[in-house]
This record gives structure tokens, sequence and C-alpha cells, in this order.
């Protein structure tokens, strides 16, 4: 019989297949939107299907998360180490900042040097998820327990055999955790996108809100709601993955 993790990859895996065929689905969706609203003469955004919408908001997201974690997790490693050290409060006042920005402001200043579209999207949407990452890398390596690092170095570790051997599985979890927050936000911020030309699940509510249809505004926060719970799922279950005892770490 499968353990708890397996079937949860499982459970995931099955969630994940009914997600795409119902996305895929347009006479399913026109159909149960047309008999919720009977008085709108159109209940499908027409400017592309809902597969194509989900596929942009994907895109959108994985880049500006790829990016966030590409240059997150190495500045937290970097601010906690000797060389870093004196860059901790200029790193954490300037990730905070960038998340107490709104995104629509960032969208607002971007757009002229950066034109419409994807580009700047990307940069608003990685500068609001960068806190959560760098926050919580900072935090995870602070929590290891000095007697381990001792221990490592007493084996004759150096330095980055440490960090790489003893520190980040040990911090790997609490990493993962900023890393899924930092994703679950970019999911729902990256709908202003759709303001600028940039596409996605925004793009329906937008135009939803604007000419006053309520069809248009389900088509697309009730794909991104879901895609929201499956990729806090996805992330969950990695995170689940890395639950390093401090034996192991250091064996």
């Amino acid at each position: 019989m499968p353990d708890r993790q397996t079937r949860r990859w499982i459970i995931l895996a099955l969630a994940s297949a009914a997600f795409i065929a119902l996305i895929a689905s347009t006479g399913v969706w026109e159909a149960s939107l047309r008999f919720l609203f009977p008085q709108e003469s159109q209940v499908l955004h027409p400017r592309a299907s809902l597969l194509t919408l989900v596929v942009e908001h994907l895109g959108l997201v994985g880049i500006s998360s790829s990016l966030t974690i590409l240059i997150g997790v190495p500045l937290g490693i970097w601010v906690t180490c000797p060389g870093g050290r004196n860059f901790l409060p200029i790193v954490t006042d300037l990730t905070s900042f960038g998340q107490t920005f709104p995104p629509v402001a960032v969208l607002a200043l971007a757009v002229p040097m950066l034109g419409f579209g994807l580009v700047p999207t990307v940069v608003a949407l990685f500068l609001y998820g960068l806190l959560p990452v760098v926050r919580n890398t900072i935090a995870g390596l602070r929590a290891v327990p000095p007697h381990l690092l001792d221990a490592a170095y007493g084996m004759g570790m150096g330095r980055f055999q440490a960090l790489f051997r003893v520190e980040i599985p040990l911090a790997a979890r609490v990493i993962l955790a900023g890393i899924r927050i930092s994703v679950i936000i970019n999911i729902g911020t990256a709908m202003i996108g759709a303001a600028i030309g940039a596409g996605g699940l925004g793009s329906p509510i937008i135009a939803g809100l604007v000419q006053d249809n309520l069809a248009y505004i389900i088509e697309g926060a009730v794909p991104a709601a879901i895609l929201a719970v499956l990729a806090d799922q996805l992330l969950a279950n990695v995170e689940g993955s890395f639950a390093y005892m401090p034996e192991e770490a250091t064996r």
C-alpha cells in the first residue's frame, strides 16, 4: 500500500489531470456559464481560449518565480555568510520595500521604460515575490543549531561543504515554505498583467469588470483559484520530501 507521501502525489496528479481536462473543455464552460448567466449575450471571453489564458498565466508566474528563486535564495545565503552579514539590514529593507510597493505602481513606473506586455509584469511580480524567499532563506539558515556546524567543522568540512551538506539541507523546508508563499502570491498578483497586455487569467476578469459581465469574471477567477490550490499542494509535497533529520544531514 502506498505511503502517505506517495498517496498525496497520486491525488495531486489526478487533480491536475482533471484540471487540464476541465480548462480544455470549452463546451462545458460555455454551457455552465450560459446556465448561470442566461442574460449575458456572451459568456466566454473572446480574446483566447481558456487553455491559452492558463498557459499565459503559468508563463508569467513561472518566469517571475524562477527569477525570484534564482536571486532570492543566493541573496539570503550570502547575507548569512560572514562576508555578507554587514549587508543584511540593507537587503532586508530593500526586499520589504519591494513587497510594500504596490505592483500596480511598479507597472506604472515600468511601462514607460520597458513597454507593455510580459517584461514589466515579470519585473513587478519578481519584486513582489522576493521578500518571503529571502526572509525564509535567512530564517532557515539562522535556525541551524550551532553544535551541528561545529560537528561538521570537526569532521573536516570546509565552509562551503558545511553550507551545502548541513545548513541548506536542514533549512530546506523553511526555504521551500518561503518559495511556496511567493508562488501563491504571484499566481494572484499576475492578474494585473492583463491591464498592460500581458494576457493570462486577468484578461477575462478585467473585461468582465469593464463590461459588467460576471461570466467573464468567473471564467478567470475560478481557474486561477484552482491553479493556486494545485500549486500550493505541489510545493507542499516537495516541502514534505525534505524532512531531513540532523543526523541524516551530517552523516
